[in-house]
């Protein structure tokens, strides 16, 4: 790490390093940590971007727009926005030594994200079988309608009414006990209640003594999950059928650039993956020394998020290819994306490779480290955000570890809903509604008019200047104006015009109710934004020009 210097004299600066906060106390920053070196901040925010998303999201909508065609869009909306907004958080942290953020879209993620280690961890235990439960009919839990893929049944058989495979049955009544709908949530599956408790221990104790804690497990969380892709990438390249699953994957089709279904696509997975606008980047940057170099980090991370999920792509679809030459169908019959792709296409895939038990448990345990890095990184970051709101108070004694002890316990009685029979719809709500595109594009417009028009572009470049000892290429400044807002105004007007409602396998619709938990879901972070402005007004004493 570049060695720290005092900031200078630039009163923007010391303004915005917080001496006026009335709640500051004295070396606040001090108190609050910071990282023991530079990879500690590097290996978190991998932590952070590198995650499920990449293996289960981009490869999907790669394939599904336009092949490589869809990498167009996706660079482009990556440079004009992502890489801009992901440079404005970090350095607003770091300038600041405050983790403020959208606590709310980190208290939802934390709440539904960890559900999915839950998952991963009881796919886990199942695969220290000798013979994996999901590749056969032959279970309690299996109907009268299952059909064992494994075995050489036409492809009538196969289309048959009705009919399920293995794998989904594994999946829909084995795992998830699901019910018929959010009006049916049914009991607890209390085997994956223990998996969530689980998976929330060991969240707890890499956070419990903040940034001294989780700047250690990153070193192992954040890189061995991609020792687990390059492990599961050499053996999907090597088997019959890859180079058929590969080409699918990056074939391009470049009429879908005229579908602006493709560019909302790129501009959400731009977004989601780098992890903007979720809150967490500013609190990871808060613990950087004043003078770390954050612009140059910014591309280094961006750059390296993209490549993950590109080689992902590799390492899914050659397996997905190899499973459609062995099963004999199109590779688009099994291409699934979310879920549907870690917990029902890759195991079928997996099922029919030599010492499958073996590439199942490498599998899920990547799934499982991919969430666990995120979820934790989010933990962090929202317990970092309330405390640098009252830092008087949650930095005496163990105050901060009682918050961090509350607001697990409190995810976890809510998680214990997703769990229950109907919990995946409450998952998908979550999924859909609270942590998806709306509420990150209007966080998105909101930070770059705020820094671009409000404070002022150049007058936040002076700050940055102070902080890294030389001026940026102007380029991020005039995305801040221009095209950050205007790109993500576009995509947001967009999906507005475009939403449709939330349906579970494209058959299930919600009752009116359960649209109406996920418009308040989507809703409740946005709308704190303009709450907090009128409070902020009506407590600032002066004219109305003054308090603006």
């Amino acid at each position: 790490m570049e060695p720290a210097r005092e900031p200078t004299s630039n009163p923007d600066a010391n303004l915005m390093k917080g001496d006026h906060n009335p709640n500051a106390p004295p070396e606040t920053c001090d108190k609050r940590g910071k990282w023991a070196n530079k990879r500690e901040f590097i290996l978190a925010v991998i932590g952070e971007i590198i995650g499920l998303g990449n293996v289960w999201r981009f490869p999907y909508l790669c394939f599904k727009n336009g092949g490589g065609v869809f990498l167009i869009p996706y660079v482009l909306i990556l440079v004009t926005c992502g890489i801009p907004i992901f440079f404005l958080e970090v350095s607003v942290g770091q300038l600041t030594c405050m983790g403020y953020g959208n606590q709310l879209i980190m208290l939802y993620t934390c709440m539904y994200y960890i559900v999915i280690m839950a998952w991963g961890f009881l796919y886990l235990f199942c695969s220290f079988q000798t013979r994996l439960p999901w590749v056969s009919c032959n279970n309690t839990w299996n109907t009268e309608n299952c059909i064992d893929y494994g075995q050489n049944e036409s492809i009538d058989a196969h289309s048959k009414e009705n009919s399920t495979s293995a794998v989904s049955e594994f999946w829909q009544r084995r795992v998830l006990g699901l019910s018929g709908g959010i009006e049916e949530m049914g009991g607890i599956r209390w085997d994956l209640a223990g998996c969530l408790l689980l998976s929330w221990i060991i969240c707890y104790f890499c956070v419990w003594k903040g940034v001294k804690s989780s700047g250690k497990a990153v070193y192992f969380t954040a890189t061995f999950p991609y020792v687990m892709l390059a492990a599961l990438l050499i053996r999907g390249l090597t088997l019959p059928g890859a180079a058929s699953g590969i080409w699918f994957y990056l074939s391009p089709d470049p009429t879908r650039l005229t579908d602006p279904q493709v560019w909302m696509d790129a501009g959400s997975q731009t977004l989601f993956s780098i992890a903007v606008c979720a809150g967490c980047l500013p609190s990871l940057g808060s613990f950087n020394n004043y003078n770390n170099n954050c612009y140059k980090d910014t591309f280094a991370l961006c750059i390296l998020n993209s490549l993950t999920s590109i080689t992902a792509g590799f390492a899914i679809f050659s397996v997905l290819g190899f499973m459609s030459h062995e099963l004999g169908v199109e590779i688009s019959t099994v291409a699934k994306a979310g879920p549907g792709l870690a917990f029902i296409a890759y195991p079928r895939a997996v099922g029919l490779m030599p010492l499958p038990q073996l590439w199942a448990a490498l599998f899920f345990i990547m799934i499982i480290f991919l969430g666990l890095d995120s979820e934790f990184v989010f933990l962090e970051g929202l317990v970092t955000s309330i405390s640098d709101m009252y830092p008087s108070f949650f930095f005496i004694g163990h105050r901060r570890k009682l918050l961090l002890l509350v607001i697990c316990a409190v995810s976890f009685i809510v998680g214990l809903l997703m769990v229950m029979q109907g919990g995946l719809y409450l998952f998908l709500l979550f999924d859909y509604y609270a942590c998806g595109g709306i509420p990150i594009m209007i966080f998105a417009i909101l930070e770059s008019v705020c820094v671009g028009w409000i404070y002022g572009a150049d007058r936040y470049y002076d700050n940055i200047t102070d902080m890294i000892g030389y001026r940026p290429w102007p380029y991020m400044k005039y995305c801040w104006k221009f095209s950050t807002p205007a790109v993500c105004l576009g995509i947001l007007l967009f999906s507005l015009v475009k939403l449709t409602p939330l349906k579970y396998n494209n058959t299930y619709q919600y009752p009116w109710w359960g649209y109406g938990i996920g418009i308040f879901l989507a809703l409740s972070s946005g709308i704190c934004v303009p709450l907090w402005v009128c409070y902020r007004m009506a407590v600032t004493p002066g004219t109305m020009k003054q308090k603006l």
